[in-house]
């Protein structure tokens, strides 16, 4: 009895990885076709719906993940952002912003705590972290004192706490990130309508 049923496929179950590569070997050409073409709609949707999100929130990256605990007790390590950045809307004085900095690739989350407005109406501001001892002069570019609007990124308008610490994890752990993309890239490959 045994023997029969290794015969017939029945033997000992392999991991879910091994049933995967199995069920792509098992495909016919138009049934892989079809399961690539599902993968790049899945992946076109995400990034029309990333685009959509640019144009109705004004920002650039309307979603963000605070990466560290300089904001604490306001936003803590992990927390997941949603922002945006309308230019009619004056930046004020406790407002949270994310802006960039020439010469660093990561956006900083802190708080407007200063305003210096010019004759001719333009805005310049300095943020400090809310954790942070100091102004953030010694994170800006060389000899620059104060932000401006051309600066930000975007505003602060809601959180969901921690939801972005997989995001951390995946960029602490790029092998981990690499696995858990091809995993679902597979199974987005394998998975069959029924």
């Amino acid at each position: 009895r045994l023997v029969a049923s290794r015969r017939r496929g029945c033997g000992p179950s392999r991991g879910p990885a091994m049933d995967i590569f199995g069920d792509l070997r098992r495909m016919n050409k138009r049934q892989l076709y079809y399961q690539v073409l599902n993968f790049a709609m899945i992946v076109s949707s995400a990034l029309m719906i990333w685009k959509g999100l640019i144009v109705i929130t004004g920002s650039e990256s309307p979603i963000v993940v605070v990466l560290s605990g300089s904001m604490e007790p306001a936003f803590h390590r992990g927390d997941l952002l949603f922002l945006t950045n309308f230019h009619d809307d004056p930046i004020r004085a406790g407002e949270i912003v994310v802006f960039k900095v020439e010469g660093r690739d990561i956006p900083i989350v802190h708080r407007v705590i200063k305003i210096h407005e010019k004759e001719n109406g333009n805005i310049k501001f300095l943020t400090k972290g809310d954790n942070n001892e100091v102004d953030d002069r010694g994170l800006y570019k060389e000899g620059q004192n104060w932000l401006e609007k051309k600066d930000v990124v975007g505003r602060a308008r809601g959180f969901l706490p921690y939801v972005g610490m997989v995001t951390i994890i995946m960029n602490d752990y790029p092998k981990f990130k690499y696995a858990l993309l091809a995993v679902m890239g597979a199974y987005v490959l394998v998975k069959r309508e029924s």
